[in-house]
């Protein structure tokens, strides 16, 4: 039986923990930043938890 293929855009967006669950980059950090707050700014730049239904769909896409 063959390997299965990771999927590349998956494999850049997500990082998987110690614990196998995966994290992700929060999303309203590319443009349109004038009018954001700082506070806003700052939580903005630090990862989240993927839920655990789009766990399953990501997991299969990242196999290792």
């Amino acid at each position: 039986m063959t390997k299965m293929k990771t999927r590349k855009s998956i494999a850049k967006r997500f990082k998987r923990t110690g614990s196998g669950k995966l994290k992700r980059q929060q999303q309203g950090m590319r443009h349109k930043l004038g009018h954001k707050s700082s506070n806003v700014k700052r939580k903005l730049r630090k990862s989240a938890i993927v839920s655990a239904g789009d766990q399953k769909r990501i997991d299969s896409g990242m196999p290792y």
